[in-house]
């Protein structure tokens, strides 16, 4: 039996322009709508998977781009993203909200240590200094809440983890179920390390995308 190749959307496209099913309006040509097409359809961005709010959010956490304490222990941690639409326009203006137990898994329930609010600058671009989260009982993983609002879009809020989280034993991918609060393997983030040999961090990107209203 003879297999034949799926036809691209490029190649039904061309057909339907060739018998006159699909006509481009002036002063577009059939080959500049399909590209137009194909470009808008790359931009398009899957929402960032919900998660649970958690038991310890607390309103008007500073606005601060450093959560970590002075001579607290731990690994530093850097993480930095973008907040995007669905159609992959960047967000400028976002409101992040995060907050995260520290390094032995207590949350500040006094006070806003490790706890900040950040608007995405321009180019939809956020970034924050914390320490890794250590984990606490009631939870499997290690983890970082957020709560991520922007004008004309739903409010999302959702979790960050971690694929060097030991829980996971190096395979992530077969074993973030362990935590059942983990909505989507998409929310495991890689985790680099970086900077001078005396003064290592870890590093992480976290990209969101909201949903229109």
């Amino acid at each position: 039996m003879a297999i034949t190749e799926r036809p691209t959307r490029r190649d039904l496209l061309s057909k339907s322009a060739a018998l006159g099913v699909v006509v481009a309006s002036a002063p577009l040509t059939i080959a500049e709508a399909i590209a137009g097409w194909e470009q808008r359809e790359q931009g398009v961005r899957k929402p960032t998977a919900w998660d649970e709010i958690g038991p310890f959010y607390k309103r008007s956490a500073p606005h601060t781009a450093t959560l970590l304490r002075n001579g607290d222990p731990g690994l530093p941690l850097q993480v930095a993203g973008r907040v995007y639409g669905t159609g992959g326009e960047v967000l400028q203006g976002a409101t992040i909200e995060v907050w995260q137990a520290d390094h032995f898994g207590h949350y500040d329930l006094d006070g806003y240590s490790y706890r900040a609010t950040l608007i995405a600058d321009g180019n939809g671009a956020y970034r924050f200094d914390s320490m890794m989260p250590g984990h606490y009982p009631g939870r499997v993983c290690q983890h970082i809440h957020y709560l991520v609002q922007a004008p004309g879009h739903k409010p999302l809020t959702t979790q960050l983890y971690f694929a060097t989280d030991p829980v996971f034993e190096g395979d992530p991918d077969r074993n973030y179920t362990r935590d059942p609060l983990i909505q989507s393997r998409e929310l495991v983030r890689p985790v680099a390390l970086a900077g001078d040999p005396k003064d290592i961090h870890a590093a992480v990107t976290f990209e969101i995308v909201l949903e229109r209203i």
